[in-house]
C-alpha cells in the first residue's frame, strides 16, 4: 500500500536516500556526473532534518510510503519511503504565492501516482497556510516537465540556477488559481 503523509525528523535518512537516487537518475547527462557521484545521503539527511522541522513561512516535507505488496523488499517489511515533496510560500516573489520546491519519486514508483498524491498534498497545504496560487521550478531537460504539465502547470518564466558551478536552465511551472492543481490531482471516481 502507499500512504501519504506529513514528514517526521526521523525520515530524514530515507528523504535524503530518495533524493540521491532521484537525481542520479533524473539528472544522469543533465548534471555533471562527478557532482552527482559525490551526492552524499548524509549532508542531505541533516538538511532534511532541519526542513521538517522548519515550520517557518508556511513550511512543510511530505512523504510518499511503501508497505505490504508494494514494499520493494516484500510485504512484511517496515513501510520505506519512496517519495517526498516540500515547499511553502514562495521564496521568490512574482510567481506563485506557494512554491513545491521538490517533488522526487524512486523510477521504481513512478507512474503509479505517488507524484499525483505528494503534489495534491502539497497543494492542500499551501492553500490551508494562505496560497492561492503556487509553481515548482524544473530543470528544462528534466523529463518530469511533463508530469506537470499533465496536472495543469503551465510553463511561465525561465532562467537559470547554479549547480555544481554550472548554468542550468529551468522553467517555472504555474498553478494558478491553486484549484487547479487540486482539480488535476484529485483522485480518479470509480464507476
Amino acid at each position: 500500500m502507499i500512504a501519504v503523509r506529513r514528514a517526521r525528523p526521523d525520515d530524514s535518512p530515507g528523504i535524503a536516500a530518495v533524493h540521491v537516487a532521484a537525481w542520479r537518475a533524473a539528472y544522469a547527462g543533465i548534471l555533471n556526473e562527478d557532482y552527482l557521484a559525490q551526492l552524499s545521503e548524509v549532508q542531505l539527511g541533516h538538511f532534511y532534518h532541519r526542513a521538517i522541522l522548519d515550520r517557518r513561512d508556511g513550511h512543510a516535507v511530505f512523504v510518499a510510503t511503501a508497505s505490504g505488496a508494494d514494499h520493494p523488499l516484500g510485504g512484511g517489511a517496515e513501510a520505506q519511503i519512496v517519495g517526498f515533496a516540500s515547499g511553502g510560500r514562495a521564496r521568490r516573489h512574482g510567481l506563485g504565492a506557494g512554491e513545491v520546491e521538490t517533488l522526487y519519486v524512486l523510477d521504481d514508483f513512478q507512474e503509479r501516482g505517488v507524484g499525483r498524491r505528494l503534489m495534491r498534498a502539497m497543494a492542500a497545504h499551501l492553500r490551508a497556510v494562505g496560497c492561492g496560487s503556487a509553481h515548482a521550478w524544473v530543470l528544462a531537460e528534466n523529463p518530469a516537465r511533463y508530469f506537470y504539465r499533465h496536472i495543469g502547470g503551465r510553463a511561465v518564466m525561465t532562467d537559470s540556477v547554479l549547480v555544481a558551478g554550472r548554468p542550468v536552465r529551468q522553467t517555472a511551472m504555474l498553478w494558478d488559481p491553486i484549484d487547479t492543481l487540486l482539480s488535476a490531482t484529485a483522485p480518479a471516481r470509480e464507476g
